[in-house]
């Protein structure tokens, strides 16, 4: 089978599990399948509020997805698709069509006197995307044939999560859980980037990923947390090496659960989200097996409501590495917003600030501790151009001007290096929103 036929079979796949809708599956499953109603889990937490892995959103963040019920299991499906053009200037960018994707299968059901959850999520990036990622200017981390990545955007890999949760209310007001996953996400960050409703209308990744939520792919996760209505504190226990180059295997050979983390969230209403974080990863680097970091970080996650059916959600996050032994702490911020004022017209915007060294630049004759404070701010607009066979579909652009500083100019060709992206998105037309519809 050549590269252009595992291509198509992938794709295949990720849109099968984004665009079958629920009428589809009812007429296969006859007698067993309707629409779900608006769902709870322990304590009455609503389904919208689960991010990625065990993270929380505010209960009012939006939903896109297809929700069944097949016998005592309650399924559904969503993802994403960006069919994209991206183009990124200067001495060190490049230009590319690809397809950013991800496809999820979540399905749950009551089991001694919890929630039983289990999860898959795939993507077609090894093949839509290719090993050394897409184009995105002072973008760093992971590597390809060897060497660090820079100036490009890592792909997700085939297996992004396969993971179990289960939850338990032990009190009135009190609740367990326990989220095993072979690939799947520690407490670690924010909800990943992909996942937030903040980020839902940009097709290219923050260049603060490595941060912030640059664990949300962990090969090996044990989490266990105390939840009540508002509050949940959680501690994970997992693998901290990154991915390797070999984006469609399972990452065990010479692994451990060698690295911790602790994350405590506050719900404080329905339309907000704080957390804070704390981790030690083991040789995160592959290129740099004997090199371990502490990772800190904070985050305000926001939806409100606009209009009669709109929604604005936004983010601030600050997340820190702090390289052992070094005695050097490099910080990030990013803040983040998406305004969906009717469904049809959306507009969005990104602004980052981080401090990377040399070597994650990769800038050479200089000494490799040397920091730099690079920065983006990215704008764009997406028009809903109405739906296709259970999907959604738009059309969007991105803009992006890039800040880097003068000693850099003449690698870069600027100061002030440019970007844009055109692109296509699919995405499940359903969309649940049980926290506008609370009091």
């Amino acid at each position: 089978m050549n590269r252009h036929e595992c291509m198509s079979r992938a794709l295949a796949v990720v849109v099968w599990l984004t665009a079958r809708p629920p009428d589809r599956l009812t007429a296969q499953h006859p007698g067993h399948a309707m629409p779900m109603p608006e769902a709870a889990g322990p304590l009455g937490i609503p389904e919208t509020r689960m991010g990625s892995g065990t993270s929380w959103l505010p209960d009012a963040a939006p939903m896109h997805a297809a929700h069944l019920v097949l016998g005592k299991w309650k399924v559904m499906l969503h993802g994403a698709g960006f069919f994209q053009y991206d183009w990124q200037g200067g001495s060190r960018g490049s230009n590319q069509l690809g397809i950013v994707n991800w496809a999820m299968a979540a399905a749950s059901r009551p089991l001694g006197g919890g929630r039983l959850e289990v999860r898959s999520m795939l993507s077609a990036e090894p093949w839509t995307i290719g090993g050394r990622g897409y184009p995105l200017l002072v973008q760093s981390g992971e590597s390809y044939q060897g060497a660090p990545l820079h100036d490009r955007q890592h792909p997700h890999d085939l297996f992004v999560e396969l993971s179990a949760l289960y939850e338990r209310p032990v009190a009135r007001n009190l609740g367990l859980s326990l989220y095993l996953a072979p690939v799947g996400e520690p407490a670690v960050g924010p909800v990943a980037f992909p996942h937030r409703p903040s980020a839902a209308a940009d097709p290219l990744a923050p260049i603060s990923h490595h941060w912030q939520d640059g664990t949300h792919i962990t090969f090996g996760v044990l989490t266990a947390g105390v939840f009540t209505r508002t509050v949940k504190l959680e501690a994970s226990w997992f693998s901290g090496r990154e991915p390797d180059e070999n984006r469609t295997d399972f990452d065990y050979t010479g692994r451990r659960l060698d690295s911790y983390s602790a994350r405590l969230t506050v719900n404080p209403g329905r339309r907000w989200s704080l957390s804070s974080w704390y981790a030690y990863l083991k040789s995160p680097e592959a290129l740099h097996p004997n090199e371990s970091l502490h990772r800190i970080g904070a985050a305000v996650l926001t939806t409100q409501p606009v209009g009669a059916g709109g929604t604005w959600s936004s983010a601030l996050i600050y997340g820190a590495n702090d390289p052992i032994g070094t005695g050097r702490l490099a910080s990030s911020v990013l803040v983040e917003t998406a305004l969906d004022l009717d469904g049809t017209n959306s507009f969005f915007g990104r602004a980052e600030y981080v401090q990377k060294s040399a070597e994650e630049l990769v800038i050479p004759a200089v000494p490799q501790a040397t920091q730099y404070g690079v920065g983006v701010l990215a704008l764009g607009y997406l028009r809903g151009l109405g739906t296709m066979s259970g999907l959604s579909v738009g059309a969007g652009i991105r803009g992006s001007i890039n800040f880097v500083p003068s000693s850099l100019d003449a690698l870069y060709g600027s100061r002030t290096p440019t970007g844009v992206a055109i692109y296509l998105r699919l995405r499940p037309a359903g969309t649940r929103d049980a926290g506008m519809m609370m009091p």
